[in-house]
């Protein structure tokens, strides 16, 4: 049958007849999609064949009243055996008759292999829908049928209800699909009760004229949990007055996530709601911007008291107010799963948020936070007002919530500075809190509220992230000290909203083609084109066609086009892959901007495909890791919420769909991909199988597109509106005037003459002002990815993808040039190459769009761009360095330019925390040129050394030598040096300089500061050897803040040996963390040190006063950082090292003083406890012991219980080993089993465990450990514990299990009951009274009546002291190995 096309003219049934068998079915067989397309009677009737597997079948009737559709259909019954592998149909514009039908019906029965039916604007009955009885019991009885789709075929609720009544009995259909059409509540009734019955569906898709249809459907999904993927549009009115199309429901069972748009009524919604509340399969709720009532968030109430599955709830701009949220906080009494909860846009008041915090907060030592599972809240709003209600229940619950670790109030205006610096003030002791976030809050302003978040952080470390975004404070660039303090960095400010422009969702969106060469990224990119405008496809000639047309199109330029329109909606086709070697200098391009795009990654399932051998799902699974980590490296979020879109599409399916494993491997592989990144991005659930030539088989693909650059329209922030009118007209006028390049007078004149928002309409207009909109709005229109705008050099790119293409990549053919040395040429001889390829130009390519564009110009946009630099700037014969065409030098061959025996020798490396991240190839040449500029910005800098080659800097700065390495394998940057100067010096150069300028370039990326061994430094050992000869800079801190303060200066890290094929590279040694650290890290931990003795010590009421020590000696600079004293001579070096000398000295008398302090807080927490040990001795001679304490028997080990409740149940009494300044947890005791606790016991025993607990925790945190083996009983209830516990395993480090304890205790009880420290220890023994008259009671209720009674229950003895007399009860051990000391008294 071949290309060419068979025409039916003949005027009886006879004659197609015999012309319909003369068709070739060898050549046929193997067919897998036929198309029908309805024509009028005079283009007649034929089939061709689209690609080797798909037919095109166009049909009509003919002066005889034949119908072509009949005679095909007929023969295809005939010949169902010749045609077993087809498996899709697809009918355009088909008017059905009874006939028709019947035939279809027939050859879609038992032994039809057809997996798919999709009707297109068909026409089953003009007068009834009744037609459809027919397919209604085919598809009753059809179970090979897997997808059925029905587009503008008006079937109405008569045609609906009968497909529901075969879809109620048929368990081979999958999805089901209905467009454009009205099936009314009576259809949508039948479906809901077709999907109750019907376990099988796993997709449905609705587009109907009414929302009516909405409420019925997905409540039945919810109710019987069905797992179906549930899309239902609708229609709303446009901006213009128009009809579009907007989507309303959309529910994914593989993510959980059920997202409500809009056009529900409150009765639907309702509905909805109820269906919730049993509901296990939605683990998230998002109605963002839909219009709710108090009625509803009623409803939501009983959702949260019984849904055990919902983890996030999103209702941003739903118009809640202090009624409806007052429900919700109702529902967060009784729910224990939800984690997430987002309410910013709303207008509730104080009231209302005074209600929602109260389940987040507690207001008294015997109450527990009733919810302790949420851990992100948002809310604010310009409409919200918090008052001063508001401001004291957000004091309330950051000062006593456990559970939220993520906060935001957003754009609020009704906090004041006053009330912003309460709320920092409250973070101080906050220990869960992660994420904190004023995001345009216009309170946040002024130096005291900058103060006051610097001080914050200066004592809660726990913090990492603080957001202050279009606050006042961040307009006026003060927050630079903030993000550097938390290792982040703040983004532009974007532009102010005075320009009185109005905003509308935009119309443009960008979709990016992730391919390899020979993916068949140009084919797909052109066959999605012919599908989005198949009338504007190019004519093919049938008859001597030797290629599809679509590979046709390929092969032509000029038919090739990135940008087309689906309706009022622009897709941009961009092009990421191909060289690797110019993904340095284009890739980054494309994802610098943050405006709607998704992503479509495209692999192919062969190796090569001229050949049918298939890839690995190795390889493919390497391949599509790389492009999510790219993606995720890269792409810019145009909101915190909204993840990176992304659609895997594998092509040449053609060529391996004969395997018998199919497409299993590789949808086991993207499931378990999407459950990895589903955090970073999210990955459609449904995978695409291609054969890019076919546009059936393309056809899904691209209305997944469409659909999808909807869905992202809708969910990205709104821009202005003049900005959607400018897509097209800036479209048009580059086609009519074919440039790609204009300057800033250009776009003036287009504003001025196209859009009257920003013209100039008379002599008495302010210019700036209208020239101030034109800016902002071509600003808006680069964040859009329409435009590359350089306001500096009054340049817009108005094609990206030619400038990426056919500009940038020249740099890489600069390789082939003679240069002057390694990766430098000459700026003239660039210019006169770049003018040359301007000109010579083969015809057909995009470089003439360009052509008012100098070489010149180029090389500007190179420098703005970073991708090179001037090695003279100013003047006209300069070098221009190039860091893409640098080479590499050999390993083995780096040394230090600087070799003298006092230098000493400092590394840092860097590393990528997330794994699912990584630096891309275009991130080190961008350094190199960034640090360049800012190491000669600094002055003083004439002949400065700064030598770069592949991967690596080598310069000197202030006479440190330093490098700056990159390791690929493992995303890490090693910045290393060497200089006869100190650790501090050198340090501050990396903290200054260096690293400042690494985060400024990787913002997306979280980096890991750790110390290299100082050999490895020197002898600069290869990356692959330093993975054991580094350690993070944070936990050698943590190391040091656990030793005694005698231990600290004194510390040594040791290292193993480095071994390479049994050779030894390097020996094992050690490093003083003194040499390791510099004096702002040491003097750090001294500091955070002397802060936790001075919290303990107005605890205790100590009072420093009376110390006969020297104060804290203050910070000094040590150490003058210029190097003018050694060319001074000898005299001036000696000076420099006596004054090291005295730093030294100066550091051991900080760390004698601190290990004073340390001391005389033990003396006075040991006499407290003695004054404790002997209240009222004289009170029945101490017959039963003073210390005891409860322990949970629930479990195999003993955890001490920290705080009492009436209905506790399981607990032990146990007493301690008294003895004194070496009290002990007594072994092997058998205790007294407390069998519930009531309110009086309560109230006798709260005050003295509050405090006993106290100063238990105080003397563990200071390393006295007075009550040994008390601490590993304490519940670990602090991250500092998780961090000590990591450091003693790993670096090996001495964490005793009563530390970890201790700190676990302090993070409970540091903020309990401190109203006053006046008379600590005569407080606790007025409570002893109660406690001792409790322990009395309850002991004689057990039996225990004499002292050898306690004796054989609790293991201890009465004794008296020889020296003061004092009565204490001690164990065995302490009797015999002190019987010097006492003497027993009689039991």
């Amino acid at each position: 049958m071949g290309d060419k096309m068979i025409a039916t003219v003949s005027p009886s049934k006879r004659e197609h007849t015999r012309d319909i068998l003369d068709i070739d079915l060898q050549a046929s067989k193997d067919v897998e999609n036929i198309v029908f397309y309805q024509v009028p009677a005079n283009l007649g009737s034929g089939l061709s064949m689209e690609s080797e597997r798909s037919l095109r079948v166009h049909v009509c009737t003919d002066n005889s009243e034949v119908n072509f559709l009949d005679i095909f259909l007929r023969h295809l019954v005939e010949y169902k055996e010749k045609y077993r592998n087809l498996t899709d149909l697809l009918f355009h514009d088909i008017e059905w008759q009874i006939e028709g039908l019947q035939l279809l019906c027939s050859f879609l029965g038992p032994g039809s292999g057809v997996k798919q039916v999709e009707f297109k604007k068909n026409v089953f009955s003009k007068k009834s829908a009744f037609a459809i009885v027919p397919l209604s019991e085919m598809l009753h009885k059809n179970n090979t049928i897997k997808a059925v789709v029905f587009s503008e075929c008006r079937i109405g609720s008569t045609g609906a209800m009968l497909l529901a009544s075969a879809l109620a009995n048929n368990r081979s259909m999958e999805e089901f699909q209905i467009w454009e059409d009205s099936i009314g509540s009576k259809g949508a009734e039948a479906l809901s009760k077709m999907i109750e019955v019907n376990y099988m569906l796993r997709k449905l898709i609705i587009l109907d004229n009414s929302p009516i249809t909405v409420a019925p459907l997905i409540s039945a999904v919810l109710a019987r949990n069905r797992r179906v993927e549930v899309h239902i549009w609708g229609h709303s009115r446009g901006t213009k007055g128009g009809m579009d199309s907007c989507k309303i429901v959309e529910f994914l069972p593989e993510t959980g996530c059920m997202r409500i748009y809009n056009n529900i009524n409150s009765t639907g919604l309702q509905r909805i709601a109820c269906a919730l509340a049993w509901n296990t399969t939605v683990t998230t709720l998002d109605m963002s911007s839909v219009p709710l009532k108090s009625k509803w968030t009623k409803e939501l109430r009983g959702v949260l008291e019984r849904n055990r599955s919902l983890k996030t709830v999103k209702l941003s701009k739903c118009a809640l107010g202090d009624k409806a949220v007052v429900y919700i906080a109702a529902g967060l009494f009784k729910n224990s799963y939800l984690e997430s909860l987002s309410l910013d846009g709303n207008r509730f008041g104080g009231l209302g948020l005074e209600h929602l915090l109260c389940p987040l907060s507690t207001f008294s030592p015997l109450q527990r936070q009733a919810n302790n599972t949420l851990k992100v809240l948002s809310f604010g709003g310009q409409r919200t007002n918090i008052g001063r209600y508001g401001v004291t229940a957000i004091l309330q619950m950051l000062e006593t919530n456990q559970s939220l670790i993520q906060l935001a109030i957003c754009n609020d205006a009704s906090l004041k500075p006053n009330d912003v610096v309460k709320i920092f003030t409250s973070l101080e002791r906050n220990a869960t809190l992660r994420s904190f976030s004023l995001r345009g809050c216009k309170g946040v302003e002024g130096e005291v509220i900058l103060q006051t978040i610097m001080a914050t952080l200066e004592v809660n470390p726990w913090i990492e992230e603080i957001d202050l975004h279009g606050t006042p404070l961040h307009v006026a660039g003060k927050t630079d000290q903030i993000y550097e303090k938390l290792c982040q960095n703040g983004d532009h400010v974007l532009p102010n909203d005075f320009l009185d422009l109005p905003l509308s969702a935009p119309t443009c969106c960008r979709v990016f083609l992730c391919a390899q060469e020979s993916a068949g990224k140009s084919t797909l990119h052109n066959s999605i084109n012919e599908c989005m405008n198949p009338l504007k496809s190019p004519h093919t000639d049938v008859t001597s066609a030797s290629k599809t047309p679509v590979e046709k199109m390929a092969c032509s330029n000029e038919n090739k086009t990135n940008a087309f329109f689906d309706g009022n909606t622009k897709l941009t086709m961009c092009s990421l892959g191909g060289n690797e070697e110019s993904f340095a200098l284009n890739d980054f391009m494309f994802l610098v901007h943050g405006g709607p795009c998704f992503f479509v990654i495209v692999s192919s399932l062969v190796v090569k495909p001229p050949n049918r051998h298939p890839k690995s799902i190795d390889q493919t699974e390497l391949e599509l890791i790389y492009w999510l980590k790219f993606l995720v490296s890269n792409a810019k979020r145009v909101s915190p919420l909204f993840l990176p879109n992304v659609t895997i599409v594998f092509t040449h399916y053609d060529k391996v769909a004969h395997l018998p494993e199919g497409l299993e491997p590789i949808a086991a592989l993207v499931q378990r991909l999407r459950e990895d990144f589903h955090s970073y991005a999210e990955i459609y659930p449904t995978v695409f199988a291609v054969d890019a030539r076919s546009l059936v088989s393309v056809s899904r693909l691209t209305h997944h597109l469409r659909m999808t650059s909807k869905t992202v329209l809708q969910q990205v922030p709104r821009v202005y509106e003049v900005c959607n009118d400018l897509v097209r007209i800036l479209h048009d006028w580059r086609l009519k005037n074919n440039k790609a390049v204009i300057k800033w007078s250009e776009f003036r004149d287009i504003c001025q003459f196209n859009v009257p928002a920003l013209r100039l309409r008379s002599r008495r207009d302010n210019v700036d002002k209208v020239d101030t909109r034109r800016r902002a709005v071509a600003k808006s229109l680069h964040n859009l990815g329409e435009i590359i705008f350089f306001e500096d050099l009054g340049v817009l790119i108005m094609d990206c993808d030619w400038f990426c293409r056919d500009v940038l990549s020249q740099l890489v053919t600069l390789k082939s040039i003679k240069t002057e040395r390694s990766g430098f040429v000459r700026k003239q001889e660039l210019e006169r190459i770049l003018e040359e390829k301007l000109s010579n130009q083969i015809q057909g390519s995009n470089w003439r769009a360009g052509a008012s564009f100098q070489g010149s110009d180029v090389i500007n946009l190179l420098l703005k761009l970073e991708l090179c630099y001037e090695q003279d700037p100013g003047n006209p014969n300069t070098l221009l360095l190039v860091p893409a065409i640098l080479e590499g030098s050999k390993e083995g061959t780096q040394q230090w330019h600087l070799n003298v025996p006092e230098c000493r020798y400092v590394g840092r490396r860097l590393e990528c925390k997330d794994t699912h991240m990584f630096l891309t190839s275009d991130f080190f040449p961008r350094l190199q040129v960034r640090l360049h500029n800012k190491i000669m910005c600094l002055g003083q800098q004439q002949g400065a050394l700064y030598n770069l080659e592949k991967n690596l800097i080598y310069t000197v700065i202030n006479g440190v030598h330093v490098r700056v390495e990159l390791g690929k394998k493992d995303s890490s940057i090693g910045v290393l040096a060497c200089s006869c100067k100190s650790v501090t010096d050198m340090v501050r150069i990396f903290h200054k300089l260096i690293i400042p300028t690494i985060l400024n370039l990787s913002s997306s990326l979280m980096f890991e500061e750790s110390i290299i061994r100082s050999d490895c430094v020197k002898y600069l050992i290869p990356h692959r050897f330093l993975q054991t000869q580094q350690l993070p800079l944070k936990i050698i801190k943590q190391i040091l803040l656990s030793l005694p303060a005698e231990s600290m200066y004194e510390y040594e890290q040791t290292w193993s040996a480095i071994e390479s094929n049994k050779k030894i590279i390097l020996r094992s040694g050690s490093d003083h963390a003194r040499d390791m650290l510099s004096d702002d890290d040491f003097h750090e931990v001294l500091h955070r040190r002397y802060y936790d003795l001075q919290h303990l010590a107005s605890e205790l009421a100590v009072t420093p006063d009376n110390h006969q020590q020297p104060e804290i000696i203050p910070e000094t600079d040590l150490v003058d950082p210029s190097i003018l004293g050694i060319a001074k001579g000898v005299e001036m070096v000696l000076q420099r090292l006596k004054r090291v000398e005295q730093g030294i000295r100066d550091l051991k008398e900080e760390i004698a003083s601190l290990r004073y302090y340390e001391y005389h807080l033990v003396t006075e927490l040991h006499r407290k406890m003695d004054y404790v040990m002997n209240y009222n001795i004289q009170l029945e001679e101490r017959k039963v012991p003073q210390m005891f304490y409860l322990v949970s028997v629930d479990n195999r080990s003993k955890q001490l219980v920290t705080r009492i409740l009436p209905g506790m149940r399981s607990l032990r009494v146990h007493m301690l080993c008294e003895f004194r300044r070496e009290m002990h947890v007594v072994e092997d005791q058998l205790g007294c089993d407390l069998i519930q606790v009531d309110n009086q016991t309560v109230k006798s025993l709260l005050p003295y465990m509050s405090k006993f607990m106290k100063l238990l925790t105080f003397a563990l945190k200071i390393g006295a450990h007075f009550i040994v083996g008390m601490g590993e009983m304490i519940p670990d209830l602090s991250r500092e514990v998780v961090h000590l516990l990591d450091s003693s395993a790993m670096y090996g480090t001495a964490a005793s299990a009563a530390s970890v304890g201790a700190l676990g205790a302090a993070a409970l009880y540091g903020r309990g009951r401190n109203s006053s420290n006046q008379g600590g220890a005569s407080d606790m023994g007025e409570d002893m009274k109660t406690a001792r008259q409790w322990l009395v009671d309850f002991l004689k209720g057990q039996g225990i009546l004499t002292g050898m009674d306690i004796a054989q229950r609790f293991g201890l003895w009465r004794v008296r002291y020889r020296d003061d007399g004092h009565i204490a009860w001690i164990c065995r051990k302490h009797m015999a190995a002190r019987e010097e000391e006492i003497f027993e008294l009689p039991l």
